[in-house]
């Protein structure tokens, strides 16, 4: 845990102190949602170069739209984890400078991915940061920016990747984050999972026909 807490002051370095996670925080991820976190290890030195971290959620995807980042993961802390939650939101990935382009995001991804097709999951929601829009804000208003980046014009750090491991982008947050160079704006990102099935669209009533043992379920 000290070594996913010291990775988070590498990684978000203009992001507020207030707004990383510490260990106390990452302790208590793995004990309301064990099965959520994941890290990745240097296998040759021990180190701690990469985590995702997250939660379960029922809110709506629409009733993000309006939320802040300490709102979403109350505090850092995860306590609005709902073990009957829909979706997975993603309230942390992380990896260390000196070990990017590796795949370890990819990897990330794809563990969450499993995760929600094993749980039933409807899919991720994330508000992500956009760390490559510091340098075009003076060109650009944010929603620009966003168009530029899912039309392949602009490469972002963080939003290129998501899209590219099959996230959808459904917006904007404003004030999402302390996050100076970007303004506070995030993107409002789904992935959704393709192997959903919506249970509460079971049998909803019986439709029998003259034959008493024909029927039809009615959807």
């Amino acid at each position: 845990m000290l070594g996913c807490a010291a990775l988070q002051a590498v990684c978000f370095p203009y992001v507020s102190k207030d707004a990383l996670f510490t260990e106390a925080h990452i302790a208590n991820h793995i004990l309301l949602f064990p099965e959520g976190q994941f890290v990745a290890i240097d296998r040759n030195n021990g180190k701690v170069v990469g985590m995702t971290a997250g939660f379960r959620t029922h809110d709506q995807l629409e009733q993000h739209r309006g939320h802040d980042y300490a709102h979403a993961t109350s505090d850092g802390w995860f306590t609005n984890h709902d073990l009957h939650g829909v979706y997975y939101y993603g309230g942390d990935m992380s990896v260390h400078p000196d070990y990017r382009g590796k795949g370890i995001a990819r990897k990330f991804y794809d563990a969450r991915k499993a995760l929600c097709k094993r749980l039933g999951l409807k899919g991720q929601i994330i508000g992500g940061m956009i760390p490559g829009f510091v340098n075009y804000k003076q060109a650009m208003n944010v929603y620009e920016y966003a168009c530029h980046v899912i039309a392949g014009n602009i490469f972002d750090p963080t939003m290129t990747p998501q899209l590219r491991n099959g996230f959808i982008w459904r917006g904007m947050i404003p004030n999402y984050l302390h996050d100076p160079p970007t303004d506070g704006w995030a993107t409002l990102m789904e992935c959704p999972n393709p192997d959903y099935v919506d249970r509460k669209r079971s049998v909803v009533g019986h439709q029998w026909g003259s034959d008493a043992s024909k029927w039809h379920l009615l959807i």
